[in-house]
């Protein structure tokens, strides 16, 4: 049946009025969040290389979000939970990798249009980006100087760089599970970047040769596997779209460009988990 009359959601419940009372806009404070986007040439592809920044930056703190109640959960050998969480955080990878064919819509000629006024600042500064490695294992004390005059990020970061990492808290639940893990991995310094271990290799080798002994490690090994493929790939699709865009032009903040991030592709998070597949 069909009628003339508009359709009115009203008439079926839904609110219409919010003067005094919280609202869509209100509760995601989309004034804020939708007048963060200032851009400082009238070019019209600065928008898209804003946005796709801010975006980055809000899916990186969901992630944040989601590796330290994994690692928490990891820690009190609540792995049923940290699963979960680990597997919204290769999620939020899949995002953002997907996000990158957006970006790679701006040819060079149109970025360049505003690239100098971008000064020194680069996505090598993200303090979020950072903070997701130091939190995951890949903990370069050299990456920490770019944030010293944040007396606020500085205290996160040496937070983080104080408390064992994810992948620390991985290794520490197989030793809790009775595998033989190294003592010296134990109890190595934390502040630093795990080093591979044949120990540790061959402690993740017990698990994958008798999943149903172990499923939990197993299941939790897999999960971590997951997330660095997908970082990798974000890695990946990072290093492809710079050279798109800037060809082999130094990047903005100083750095080689593309030569500095396919430097970032040979780092392994996780290297156990991958090598030990050669040996199964």
């Amino acid at each position: 049946m069909t009628t003339d009359t508009p359709y009115d959601p009203a008439e079926e419940g839904a609110q219409m009025r919010f003067d005094g009372r919280m609202s869509y806009n209100d509760y995601l404070r989309l004034d804020m969040v939708l007048g963060a986007q200032e851009c400082l040439t009238d070019t019209h592809d600065e928008m898209l290389f804003i946005i796709q920044h801010q975006t980055s930056e809000l899916w990186m703190r969901l992630a944040l979000h989601e590796i330290g109640a994994a690692r928490a959960a990891i820690r009190d050998d609540q792995l049923q939970p940290a699963f979960k969480m680990l597997s919204r955080v290769a999620k939020i990878f899949e995002q953002l990798n997907n996000a990158w064919d957006v970006l790679r819509t701006m040819t060079p000629s149109e970025y360049t249009a505003f690239r100098d006024d971008l000064g020194q600042s680069s996505g090598f500064q993200s303090w979020q980006y950072r903070l997701i490695e130091f939190a995951v294992g890949n903990r370069n004390p050299a990456m920490v100087k770019p944030h010293a005059h944040r007396a606020d990020i500085m205290e996160k970061i040496t937070a983080e760089l104080a408390q064992p990492s994810l992948y620390d808290e991985a290794v520490r639940a197989l030793a809790r599970a009775g595998l033989a893990v190294p003592q010296e991995v134990l109890e190595r310094d934390v502040s630093e970047t795990h080093a591979f271990s044949d120990g540790v290799m061959a402690a993740w080798a017990v698990v994958y040769r008798d999943p149903q002994a172990h499923w939990a490690l197993y299941e939790l090994a897999e999960k971590l596997v997951d997330f660095e493929d997908y970082f990798r790939r974000w890695r990946f699709n990072h290093v492809t779209t710079v050279e798109r865009v800037i060809g082999f032009k130094r990047g903005t903040g100083g750095t080689g460009g593309v030569s500095y991030l396919k430097r970032m592709l040979e780092v392994e998070l996780f290297p156990e988990l991958w090598r030990v597949r050669t040996e199964l």
